[in-house]
């Protein structure tokens, strides 16, 4: 059994993978999760319902409650958040 989509975030994770974003945009292989931020700034994804946008000012070691399928490299206005784990 793995990660269940829903539309609460109420599950621990019970997976963890590196997303690097240094070079390339990232789908992940497992559409569906939630991400934690190591170094704090900015991120653009696109969410599991498709909708693609920016959150800015991610603070260091705080977690993205938001179910994703892509973090993208660049097309922020600010410093891209890094040292990224998917979480499902």
């Amino acid at each position: 059994m793995g990660f269940i989509p829903t539309n609460k975030v109420t599950q621990q994770a019970i997976k963890a993978v590196a997303v690097d974003v240094s070079s390339s945009d990232v789908t992940l292989a497992i559409s569906g999760g939630v991400l934690y931020i190591g170094v704090g700034g900015d991120l653009k994804v696109t969410t599991i319902s498709g909708d693609t946008l920016e959150f800015r000012n991610l603070a260091s070691g705080s977690v993205l409650a938001v179910q994703v399928k892509k973090v993208f490299a660049a097309g922020t206005t600010g410093t891209v958040a890094s040292g990224i784990v998917a979480l499902y």
